[in-house]
């Protein structure tokens, strides 16, 4: 990511939260580089176990040029979504979790290594761009449909 981009995800990001200045602090002198973030504002997290999502983001890739952020946390064992705001409330697949209004999240800088715990997959480029939510569950689909071939 170029200065710019990581800047316009930095201000993407600590947009939604309570004290952006607070969370800008956080993730410049935190060790970690993360910051708890809620969610529901701008965006939802759908969170799929690793074993699922992985083969998803393969196919969401080769499905659109960019889909949106992606987390993973350590051990690659649950890979976190971000779709639009709302998708968690209506959201009714088994076996995925989700993050919406009400839950907060553990958030990486957008531009820098992991140090442990969360990293980006597919960091936010500030866009806004978010991966639609039928999109995904298509996605899905034909990921788990493969994995049983």
């Amino acid at each position: 990511m170029t200065g710019a981009e990581v800047k316009a995800a930095v201000g993407w990001l600590a947009s939604v939260a309570p004290d952006p200045d607070a969370c800008r602090w956080e993730w410049e002198r935190n060790p970690r580089g993360i910051a708890l973030l809620p969610a529901g504002r701008r965006w939802d997290v759908l969170i799929l176990p690793g074993e699922l999502g992985y083969p998803t983001l393969d196919v969401l890739t080769r499905l659109i040029d960019r889909p949106g952020p992606v987390l993973s946390d350590f051990g690659d064992a649950r890979m976190g979504f971000f779709v639009p705001p709302g998708t968690v409330s209506h959201w009714v697949g088994t076996g995925v979790r989700g993050a919406g209004r009400g839950t907060w999240i553990v958030v990486p800088h957008p531009g820098r290594a992991a140090v442990g715990g969360v990293r980006w997959l597919i960091p936010p480029d500030g866009s806004g761009t978010l991966t639609d939510a039928t999109l995904l569950e298509l996605a899905m689909h034909e990921a788990a449909a493969g994995s049983r071939d």
